[in-house]
Formats: structure tokens, sequence, C-alpha cells
């Protein structure tokens, strides 16, 4: 799973408008191209309008998440008669993506999207196609500096513990002396320190139940299973299991079975295929996953085609569209799975 700053910027919650919401006026077919967003803003709509090029820098898909995040954003693109993608390949080596962004640069395509392999290290590309007078949206993994793009979208890792955290605290909050433990992710990450920080807090709310053991893996099957081996080992009884990422908790779910263990609840994090058919089946451990959505990607690419057509967001009372957008990490249980299995990444 990718790095993710602290900044959470706007907040959307489910229940108010999720980012597919929000930017329908960037992509309904229903929404006019004449109907303004906020002061007399046209709206960025499906209608075909101004051809924009837009460059893509990703790092590389050797993960599930990352590899929905390169399919989205293709996807979204090839929805518009009148975008143009240019895309890198993926690299999680620093210098060779800077390299790439100043390809796209010289190309002078209309609009960057980029998925920097590392923020910091990367913000002087952004700053570089920004003062070239480029906008960039920057997708996830944060730039140091808000000079280094013009709009900045990703997922909510606090929020991912928080929300985990309260799932977990509702469905034993009636059990006296419960306990839990955490798979977490790579502990080097602020987005793993994120994420632990919002499940302990959330879990401040319950009294009754006490957090017992936590171990990091590195968002692998193969770590996930190694590690979740050895908290069953150190644990012979817990009520619940929060695993930050789905990859790495198809290992977590093979420890889990190889060790004959049941009589507690999982919650994954991210959204897999995998992990939405597991709780439709609903014959496992596994009963709910935390999101952080890769459809981010086909946002920014719809923030970076109404960017490069100097359009609004429809729905919104501003001019320009935020600097900053913080999705929501919902959670899929029995009840929802159905609803989000479309967007479930392989």
């Amino acid at each position: 799973m990718s790095p993710l700053t602290s900044r959470r910027g706007l907040l959307f919650t489910a229940a108010a408008v999720s980012t597919g919401a929000l930017l329908t006026g960037c992509t309904s077919n229903e929404t006019k191209d004449d109907e303004p967003a906020g002061s007399g803003q046209p709206a960025a709509d499906g209608e075909p309008g101004k051809h924009v090029t837009i460059g893509f820098a990703g790092p590389q898909a050797d993960h599930g998440w990352l590899n929905a995040i390169n399919d989205q954003a293709k996807g979204r693109a090839r929805k518009y008669s009148d975008v143009s993608l240019e895309i890198t390949e993926g690299s999680n080596d620093t210098a060779a993506q800077i390299g790439q962004i100043e390809t796209l640069i010289n190309k002078k395509v209309d609009v960057l999207v980029v998925l920097p392999a590392d923020g910091k290290a990367l913000t002087q590309a952004g700053l570089k196609a920004m003062r070239a007078g480029i906008p960039v949206v920057n997708l996830d993994r944060v730039f140091n500096t808000p000079q280094a793009y013009r709009c900045w979208i990703g997922g909510d890792n606090y929020g991912m513990g928080l929300n985990a955290g309260h799932y977990i605290g509702e469905k034993l909050k009636g059990k006296a002396g419960a306990r839990v433990v955490e798979l977490a992710g790579l502990d080097n990450l602020e987005l793993t320190k994120q994420r632990s920080q919002g499940f302990d807090d959330a879990l401040k709310n319950y009294p009754n139940i006490k957090k017992v053991a936590r171990q990091a893996a590195e968002f692998t099957v193969e770590s996930g299973q190694a590690k979740m081996a050895q908290l069953l080992q150190a644990q012979p009884e817990f009520d619940a299991l929060w695993n930050h990422d789905d990859d790495q908790g198809v290992g977590a779910l093979r420890a889990i079975e190889q060790a004959g263990r049941d009589g507690f609840l999982m919650v994954g994090g991210a959204g897999a295929l995998t992990a939405f058919q597991a709780i439709k089946q609903d014959n496992g451990v596994l009963k709910a996953t935390v999101l952080y959505p890769p459809t981010m990607a086909a946002s920014a690419i719809d923030l970076a085609r109404a960017l490069g057509q100097g359009k609004g967001v429809g729905g919104l009372a501003e001019y320009e569209i935020p600097s900053s957008i913080t999705l929501y990490s919902a959670v899929v249980d029995k009840t929802n799975v159905d609803q989000y299995m479309s967007t479930g990444f392989r």
C-alpha cells in the first residue's frame, strides 16, 4: 500500500457524498455542458469538449492495489473521446520516475497525474511541472509542498484505522475482557502509523476491549502468512483481528486455515475482490474490510480533464475544483458488499 501524508484536507463522508458523486459534474452524461459549477463556471461533463492530453506517472504495479490504480486511470481515460493518456512505465525507482515526469513535461502534456513512488523525493518534479504551466493532480502519496500540485486526491489512513476500530468495537461491546490483535503493514511507513493510531483511538471508546498483540508485515501474501502464523502461535485466544491490507490478508487467511483457528472476527483493509467474495460467502473469519479505494485514480483523471478544459466541478458552490480531496474509508460487510463488489481489485 502506498505511503500517504497525514494531510486529510476535505473529508467527504459516505453519508454525504463520495468522490464519484462529487465529480458527477466532471463525468455524468446527464449534466449539460452549460450547467454552472458554482459562480457561473461551466462544469465538465461527459460530453466531448476541448481535447486534453493527460500524462500519468505511477509506481510499479507490484501490488494488487497499485495495479488497480493503473487500471482505473486507463479505464477512465478510455471513457472520454476528448482525452489522450500518456502513461509511463511504472517504477519504484525515484530517479527513473523523475526522468519519466520530465519526459512528460517536455512533451507539453496539458495536465499531469502523478502517484509518486516517494512523495518527498518527487516534489521537485511536481514543482517543475507546475512552474512550466502544467497543472499537477497529486495522487495519494503527497508531495512535500502544496506548490508542487494543483489538487491532491487520496485515501484516509487514519480513517481506515478509526473505522476498523469502531466496527470491531461495536461487534464486541457486549463482551467483557475482549481481546484484539493487529496485523499492520510496514512500520517505517507513515501510513502504517496513521492506521494504527486511528485504530487505537477508536478502541479508547470501548473500555472492555484490550489490544493484546500487534505484528507488522510487509503488504505481501508471504509476509501476511508468516506474521499471522506468529500471532496465532503467541495468542491462543482472541476475539478480533484487524489486518491493514487485503493482499497480505490472503496470506493471513492461509495461516489461520492451516492453524485450524476460528472463533474470532477479522476485518481487512483496502477492498480486494477476494475479500469482498469471502465476506459475501460469510463462511469464514473475514467479516468486513475497510476501503482505501483505488477508484481515486479514475477520479484523478476526471479532475485532470476538468483542469485541462478550464471547467469546474458540478455540485459545488466554488468556482474552482478543490485543492484537496480525501476519500472516505467505508466499512464493507455482508450488509453492503454487493454495492461495492464491482470496485474490488484483483
